[in-house]
């Protein structure tokens, strides 16, 4: 097996897609499938179901995904080893945010950090905790910033920035002129709530259960999947919720939102970067570890 073919096979696996994979490594995909069907002979067993327009790694696949990747990271480490011998930092990095730190907070810590090594490049994955958090444990991410505290064996975790969650509601709300509303009159309110997975919908769990309200008390009309999406249902007057105070400053200073606290609770939190404790970090890993911790 050569590396080449394996960095083929790991694209496809994680992008679930020959065109995107033939997109991203600059071939055509006549080329991605012949790679493919190269290492299945060479190793005599199906490395992929397709499953309609799916793409599925069989269990064989999965093996060979899982040390594909190690190999992957050893070669580029190796790489940016001898590079960093003459003061030259490149390669590729691979990290992760939740949904408020992937849209908020990452993408200014990466522009920064690009003007030090313009000859990096970065990959940034944007999904819930849970699944930012799996994907540092599988090795997929190197670094992964999310919005809600993890607690694993496996996992090295970095206090990051402070986080205050509000209620958002419409500019036109009965609420949108106070301050502070009591926990109690949530209950009466169409709420839109965050997807299972998400850190926002954890911690916001843990501060209503301390101030005596649960989940299931609150008159849920949606579920949705990013805060982006939730904010949009909002200012459409779908409901309130409950959400990040970060990607709504600017609604709020063009008047089409308003945000309010719940009186007697102060719902905050702190980021978290989470790493893999048995991986050895490469030395881009390091220096983009080193700069946001300083940066922050």
């Amino acid at each position: 097996m050569d590396l080449h073919k394996i960095e083929i096979f790991c694209t496809l696996v994680r992008l679930r897609s020959f065109s995107r994979t033939a997109e991203q490594l600059r071939l055509s995909q006549p080329t991605v499938s012949g790679h493919i069907k190269q290492l299945e002979q060479e190793l005599g067993v199906r490395l992929l179901d397709r499953l309609g327009r799916r793409i599925v790694p069989t269990d064989a696949g999965e093996v060979l995904y899982r040390h594909g990747v190690r190999l992957l990271e050893e070669r580029d480490r190796a790489r940016q080893e001898i590079e960093g011998l003459s003061g030259k930092v490149s390669g590729l990095l691979a990290i992760g945010g939740s949904t408020i730190p992937g849209a908020y907070i990452l993408p200014r810590l990466i522009g920064r950090f690009k003007k030090l090594y313009p000859e990096i490049s970065i990959r940034l994955s944007i999904d819930d905790t849970a699944k930012i958090t799996e994907a540092v444990m599988n090795g997929e991410l190197c670094i992964g910033v999310v919005g809600a505290r993890v607690s694993d064996p496996y996992l090295a975790t970095h206090a990051f920035l402070h986080d205050e969650l509000v209620i958002a509601v419409p500019a036109g709300h009965a609420w949108a002129n106070k301050r502070t509303v009591e926990v109690e009159a949530l209950k009466a309110e169409p709420f839109i709530l965050r997807e299972q997975g998400s850190g926002t919908l954890r911690i916001m769990a843990q501060h209503l259960g301390a101030a005596g309200l649960s989940i299931d008390e609150l008159n849920v009309v949606a579920v949705v999947g990013s805060s982006d999406a939730v904010r949009q249902a909002v200012k459409a007057g779908l409901g309130i919720s409950i959400l990040s105070s970060r990607p709504l400053d600017d609604d709020v200073r063009a008047g089409r939102l308003a945000t309010v606290r719940l009186k007697g609770v102060r719902m905050e939190r702190q980021f978290s970067v989470v790493l893999l404790k048995a991986r050895s970090r490469s030395p881009l890993c390091k220096a983009f570890l080193d700069f946001m911790l300083k940066e922050k």
